[in-house]
């Protein structure tokens, strides 16, 4: 499925998963997140974190009328404010689809799958 966005030189076409990508990356550099979590738990375990090159599978986009709404499945690290976490998600996502494809953003949706602890190790 693409987005079809037209200007006065022609139309560009934008792959949905183009889309998750672009926020799943958002999320990832977000504080507070351990990493994405599979939309399909049922599917494909419980709370599964997803590699770098899965981001767009805790991604779901959805074009409605130009208007996109973005669902994020995430796994959150333990102790910290998830309310706080996920705010700043939505601003961080908004922002970069908006700079990045000049496109409005309806709706952030944000699905806590699991709490994690924080590898402090590093």
């Amino acid at each position: 499925m693409t987005l079809e966005i037209k200007n006065e030189l022609g139309s560009i076409d934008i792959a949905i998963d183009v889309i998750a990508n672009i926020a799943g990356g958002a999320v990832v550099e977000s504080y507070g997140v351990v990493g994405m979590a599979s939309k399909h738990q049922v599917r494909d375990g419980f709370a599964e974190l997803l590699g770098k090159e899965n981001y767009s599978r805790g991604v779901v986009v959805e074009n409605n009328d130009g208007l996109l709404d973005v669902d994020l499945y995430i796994i959150v690290g333990y102790g910290v404010k998830i309310s706080e976490v996920a705010n700043n998600i939505q601003t961080s996502v908004k922002y970069r689809l908006e700079k990045t494809f000049g496109l409005t953003i309806n709706t952030i949706n944000i699905h806590v799958q699991g709490v994690r602890m924080i590898n402090t190790d590093e």
